[in-house]
């Protein structure tokens, strides 16, 4: 708006103008008075008794098309040649068309404003949406962390429970074992702890239980399963061996009968 110049009513045309111009229309609204006058004789004299609202319409739509072809024929003429009339009809629709724009520009600003804080709250809760996801993304990083976490703890903790478990079934069945090995498999008299013969000087060997035989050969092949043989020595009562390897619960070294080892039951 501030393009266009502004139009004073300064510049009113003088009075002897606007006489001429007033003078003008009144003479051409008497010219239409008479041509419609005119058009209403016309229309009485031929209306047709029979049928009057039909040839009234008829004589209406050959009026209407004889002015629109009068008025195509026609050339635009100018209301009057005065220059003062012309100068301010032409600044009369400068100031419409002033304010029409102004008019326009005022609903295209009030538009492209609300159309800035539409696209602000856009942007805003766009923001806050991204947050948002952000934060969920971590969280769920987070509880995916804690999770495999748990899990984790939670296997160790029931690996742990099991090992447990077993390890106190292990000695209950040991401790069962020494029970029945102790009442039905005790060890020999003194007297007949394995000697040298001729050498009194040296101390008997102490022999050991059938329970202390079986735990040995047991932890041999848990240790070592690679190499589950152990080596007799003066401490495994015979009887006690021949016991063993008589029931298959012991065998030989294929190439070392002084070594032992326990038969792979879990095989």
């Amino acid at each position: 708006a501030e393009y266009l110049p502004e139009i004073t009513k300064d510049s009113v045309c003088p009075v002897d103008a606007k006489e001429e111009l007033l003078d003008e229309c009144e003479s051409i609204w008497k010219q239409m008075e008479e041509c419609q006058s005119k058009l209403m004789l016309l229309g009485t004299e031929t209306l047709l008794k029979s049928d009057a609202k039909l040839s009234l319409l008829m004589m209406r739509v050959k009026a209407l098309t004889a002015e629109y072809n009068q008025w195509q024929k026609r050339s635009p003429e100018l209301i009057s040649t005065n220059p003062d009339v012309l100068l301010a009809l032409g600044k009369e629709e400068l100031q419409k068309v002033k304010n029409d724009l102004e008019m326009v520009l005022s609903t295209v600003q009030s538009k492209n404003k609300q159309l800035e804080e539409d696209l602000k709250r856009e942007q805003q809760w766009h923001e806050e949406q991204e947050q948002i996801l952000d934060t969920l993304n971590g969280i769920e990083e987070e509880t995916k962390t804690q999770v495999e976490q748990l899990s984790k703890k939670r296997a160790f903790h029931e690996l742990q429970s099991k090992m447990l478990k077993l390890k106190i079934y292990k000695e209950e069945l040991l401790n069962a074992l020494g029970e029945f090995l102790e009442e039905h498999f005790p060890l020999p008299e003194k007297g007949g702890s394995a000697k040298k013969k001729n050498s009194s000087e040296e101390p008997a060997v102490e022999l050991i239980t059938l329970h202390e035989i079986l735990e040995i050969l047991i932890n041999k092949s848990m240790t070592t399963p690679h190499e589950p043989y152990v080596t007799i020595n003066d401490s495994f009562w015979p009887p006690y061996i021949e016991l063993l390897l008589r029931y298959g619960i012991a065998l030989r070294h294929p190439e070392d009968p002084n070594r032992i080892r326990l038969e792979a039951f879990h095989m």
